[in-house]
């Protein structure tokens, strides 16, 4: 009993350390965008702000609030 209970909980768990995962590969990806972009100096704070978040975020545990800020940053990079 004890056992399925442990791996209960362990499958439970192991989507969310997957996903935790998932924003330092965003943030590696914005970094490695930003030198080749052309965006308004607007867009471009903007951006870097949105990273800059981004990475805050993810190092206080929000991982979803982190994914929203990189993805919004991704998405004005266009990648």
């Amino acid at each position: 009993m004890i056992i399925r209970i442990s791996i209960a909980l362990l499958l439970a768990l192991a989507p969310v350390t997957a996903f935790a995962n998932q924003c330092p590969t965003m943030m590696a990806a914005i970094d490695a965008a930003l030198p080749n972009a052309s965006l308004s100096e607007a867009d471009m704070a903007k951006v870097k702000q949105l990273r800059q978040q981004g990475e805050q975020l993810h190092q206080s545990g929000d991982h979803a609030g982190s994914e929203a800020a990189l993805g919004e940053a991704k998405k004005m990079l266009g990648i």
